[in-house]
């Protein structure tokens, strides 16, 4: 018999987290669940999901501290016949801890990133920090996406026994990898919703640096800015390192992999934040060979440089000799791009993300 899962999300992007949501609607029905969602803060994930048999529900907040959406998600609840609701921010956690308490469901919470460090805003982490704690003292389970948050969680006071470590997963594309070496220019891929801590300007440093050099690279730039005051200080910092004409700015899209085919590296250069990327392990799945900062989740799935290759987060000197060092490799770039593809194909694939979070609502039920 199919069962019914809520998941309470923010909605207002379609970034990692969402795309997480998005995956695990598609596949938990051949689990046996059926994923239903509620939008606290509606946005880009209503109009760029792939899982639009599941319905969804726009419930907006006013506020961050608006409780009305409560009896709405119970009444929600209720009606829908759902026997979970599974949240995935601060703000849904809130909301998820009365409207589940108030009809009595179980309440599992999905753990994407260190609330901690979150953002360059410290009394918003704080704050963000203790109302999650407070929320989810509760909670039933705690599902993280890596071992590195599991540890985060058990510092914070979480019991080990309240917390699953489910890895995020992206489809496998079964097709071995078709990088070839290029010719003559690399191009360098980034993939992000551009924040300050996703680290852009250490990239920028390091191209300015190779192309100082005379090492061919440009760099192809996908994803939109969450401000536009950052935006325009991420262009200025582009002006003032000469490389206006090294870089292609494509804004989002929804079409990842259509981009993946245009670059022959991937790099994520982020500063702190990141429990397990899915754009790390997209790439590999789209068999690029990737670069990424020893941040968070990130060297558990690249390993120790044998799927991929790790940096110092906010070192401009690091990433530049990562990239100098995977175009010296030539042909080595291929084989750890083979490497990283049949990892992420063992590993962090969404079937096996979905069964395990399958996995989790089943031992919350017995």
């Amino acid at each position: 018999m199919v069962k019914k899962v809520l998941h309470l999300i923010n909605g207002e992007f379609y970034s990692g987290a969402e795309r997480v949501q998005d995956l695990l609607a598609l596949r938990l029905p051949e689990f046996g669940w059926q994923v239903g969602f509620a939008c606290l803060r509606p946005g880009h994930f209503a109009s760029e999901r792939k899982a639009l048999h599941a319905p969804l529900h726009e419930i907006p907040m006013s506020s961050r501290f608006d409780f009305s959406p409560v009896v709405k998600v119970s009444r929600l609840l209720r009606e829908g016949g759902y026997e979970i609701l599974h949240t995935h921010t601060p703000r849904s956690a809130l909301i998820g801890r009365f409207a589940a308490g108030k009809i009595g469901i179980p309440m599992v919470h999905h753990i994407h990133s260190p609330t901690r460090r979150d953002s360059e805003n410290p009394v918003r982490n704080l704050l963000n920090t203790v109302v999650e704690n407070w929320s989810l003292s509760r909670v039933k389970r705690l599902v993280a996406v890596s071992s590195s948050l599991r540890d985060y969680l058990l510092g914070s006071g979480f019991e080990d026994k309240r917390i699953a470590v489910v890895p995020n997963g992206v489809p496998v594309i079964q097709a071995e990898s078709r990088w070839q070496l290029p010719k003559n220019e690399w191009v360098i891929g980034t993939v992000a919703l551009f924040r300050p801590r996703k680290g852009l300007e250490i990239l920028l440093q390091a191209l300015a640096s190779l192309i100082k050099e005379g090492v061919p690279v440009r760099l192809r730039a996908v994803g939109g800015f969450e401000t536009t005051e950052y935006q325009q200080s991420v262009l200025a910092l582009v002006e003032s390192l000469g490389l206006s004409r090294s870089i292609d700015w494509t804004g989002f899209t929804s079409n990842v992999n259509l981009e993946f085919e245009k670059m022959h590296l991937f790099v994520l250069p982020s500063l702190y934040g990141e429990g397990l990327p899915m754009v790390v392990i997209e790439a590999m799945a789209a068999g690029l060979p990737v670069i990424g900062s020893r941040v968070e989740g990130i060297p558990e799935v690249l390993g120790n440089n044998e799927f991929g290759m790790v940096v110092e987060p906010g070192n401009p000197d690091s990433m530049r000799d990562g990239i100098f060092q995977m175009i010296s490799l030539g042909g080595g770039a291929e084989r750890m791009a083979i490497a990283g593809h049949a990892r992420q194909r063992d590993a962090y694939s969404d079937e096996a993300m979905a069964r395990g979070v399958a996995e989790v609502y089943r031992g919350v039920l017995n």
